[in-house]
């Protein structure tokens, strides 16, 4: 049996990397505009966040624009190899219960 990634596989955190799956490698995400997209409280997606950057598939980067804190989110290159990693699996999973 194929094994799904479990940080990945929470609800939450699969949501929160395929959103940033559909950004380019270079690219990142102010933290208003993910929580908006994802429909998500502060504290959830924080929560949910620091896992991923605990497990190096996402970086949070605190900075400021003027005298404005912002922070940007980013999916990693190993983090987006692991969501590639997790859809294949899925793949293999589901193809499998197909066969049944």
């Amino acid at each position: 049996m194929v094994e799904l990634d479990p940080v990945i596989h929470a609800a939450a955190r699969l949501r929160i990397t395929a959103a940033l799956a559909t950004l380019e490698a270079t690219e990142s995400i102010a933290f208003p505009r993910l929580q908006e997209l994802l429909d998500m409280t502060a504290g959830n997606l924080s929560t949910h966040l620091r896992k991923l950057e605990d497990a190096g598939y996402v970086v949070v980067e605190k900075t400021h624009k003027g005298r404005t804190p912002v922070t940007y989110v980013a999916l990693t290159t190993q983090g987006r190899r692991a969501f590639e990693d997790y859809t294949e699996a899925l793949r293999a999973v589901l193809g499998a219960e197909g066969l049944s």
